[in-house]
């Protein structure tokens, strides 16, 4: 795998959450890679957070992207995270990470990535201890970047690790078969869990939707002790401690924008 971020970087955001909320569009599958050859960009590094590919998995999950394709040959270090067991009410549930195989290289539903070359190169290291505010690590960049740039939109993606201290993430059961339609639906059908760090995270960030439906912020998170999901906050703010390294993206990439949108399911 590259250890860069930088080259020709651009963000790209797949589908959204109409296409999981408030029930389930099954036929919303994507090859990343096909995406990638459409794109025209070889070589290429995409990583970030979205639904994983529920067609091989069986069920819902979570997916944290991180692939690297040259000369054709696909490096695979995607994860995915389900509930287990499966079938768990919430509450009693636990969770499995697994990576997937270098041939199983789909998304579903939704997805916010960083694309680039995958290049050594100057990027954007931040820095952070004791979280003092109500924001999380990510809202308090994408905030200070709004407040700073005013209306001229900056987008972002990359990885942070919390080096210390403990984070609150969630992992997707099985798809609803009940409509979920507003937040309190999604919350209440969502599993929480306080994991421990080091965690890995990769995402992106967007001070702005350019009139393109934009999830503003989207990181997913895994780590080599089996933990993994989706970021919400550090629930030990005293112990918190960050370090993040991103590159920004000189454009955005839209693909399959949901024709009916709403603002459920974007936390």
């Amino acid at each position: 795998m590259q250890v860069g971020l930088t080259g020709d970087a651009k963000l790209v955001e797949l589908g959204g959450p109409p296409y999981l909320l408030p029930l389930v569009q099954r036929d919303k599958v994507y090859d990343l890679v096909a995406l990638l050859r459409h794109l025209r960009r070889e070589p290429a590094l995409l990583v970030g957070a979205g639904a994983g590919p529920w067609p091989y998995v069986g069920v819902n999950c979570e997916g944290i992207v991180n692939l690297f394709v040259e000369r054709g040959r696909v490096a695979q270090g995607t994860r995915v995270v389900t509930v287990q067991p499966e079938d768990a009410p919430k509450g009693s549930a636990g969770y499995l990470q697994r990576v997937l195989p270098p041939h199983e290289t789909r998304s579903a539903l939704l997805g916010n990535y960083l694309l680039s070359e995958g290049k050594p190169g100057k990027v954007i290291k931040v820095v952070a201890k004791k979280r003092i505010g109500q924001s999380n690590f990510i809202t308090a960049i994408r905030e200070a970047l709004k407040e700073h740039y005013g209306d001229k939109v900056v987008g972002a993606g990359g990885a942070f690790v919390l080096r210390a201290g403990r984070v609150k993430h969630h992992v997707m059961p099985d798809f609803s078969a009940t409509p979920l339609r507003t937040d309190a639906h999604v919350d209440a059908w969502l599993h929480y869990f306080d994991m421990r760090a080091p965690i890995v995270h990769v995402g992106t960030l967007v001070t702005g939707d350019l009139g393109l439906d934009l999830r503003v912020q989207h990181f997913h998170g895994f780590s080599e002790h089996g933990d993994g999901g989706h970021y919400h906050y550090d629930t030990t703010p005293q112990e918190a401690h960050y370090e993040g390294y991103f590159t920004l993206a000189a454009s955005v990439v839209r693909v399959d924008q949901p024709a009916h949108t709403h603002s459920v399911g974007r936390d």
